[in-house]
């Protein structure tokens, strides 16, 4: 068995002064560090607009069922506002309440939300939240109304305005 040579580092790659970082390893790792953080952000806010949408979704769900119930124990007929099954204080993930008409106490096609075509969207009553924005107007097409939430094909569709 030979003896070990102590002369030699056991690493010979290292080099045993202290070498510091550069100013360019610095910045360079601050700049990935960086790049890092607004992608990781962006992902972030994605990730959370989605459980408001979800939320929305879910809620304008509830309140649907809300005024079947009443329906079918008023004979038919819609409430006059989310007052009368007790959602009036409902409020959308973005802090508005949600909006609600009932169609059969309206004349004309003038109050309907309208798909790209102007036609009405609902023929019973219309029930959505203004989004994130909290603006909306008539028109799907319109943008202050493509980030609304809202109810359509008389409830066979509930999702993002701009996906009807």
């Amino acid at each position: 068995m030979s003896k070990p040579n102590h002369t030699r580092p056991a690493f010979p790659s290292l080099n045993t002064e202290y070498r510091g970082y550069t100013l360019l390893e610095i910045i360079v790792s601050i700049a990935l560090i960086g790049i890092l953080a607004s992608i990781a952000q962006q992902s972030y806010n994605a990730y959370f607009d989605r459980v408001d949408r979800n939320k929305a979704i879910s809620d304008i769900k509830i309140i649907s069922t809300l005024i079947t119930a009443y329906a079918m124990d008023s004979g038919g007929e819609f409430p006059d506002s989310l007052a009368d099954v007790n959602a009036d204080d409902y409020l959308d993930p973005w802090g508005h309440p949600y909006q609600y008409l009932n169609i059969a106490n309206k004349r004309g096609n003038g109050h309907n939300r309208k798909d790209h075509n102007l036609v009405p969207i609902n023929s019973d009553y219309d029930l959505y939240s203004m989004g994130k924005d909290g603006e909306s107007v008539g028109p799907l097409t319109a943008k202050k109304s493509q980030d609304d939430i809202i109810r359509a094909n008389d409830g066979k569709f509930i999702g993002l305005a701009s996906s009807y």
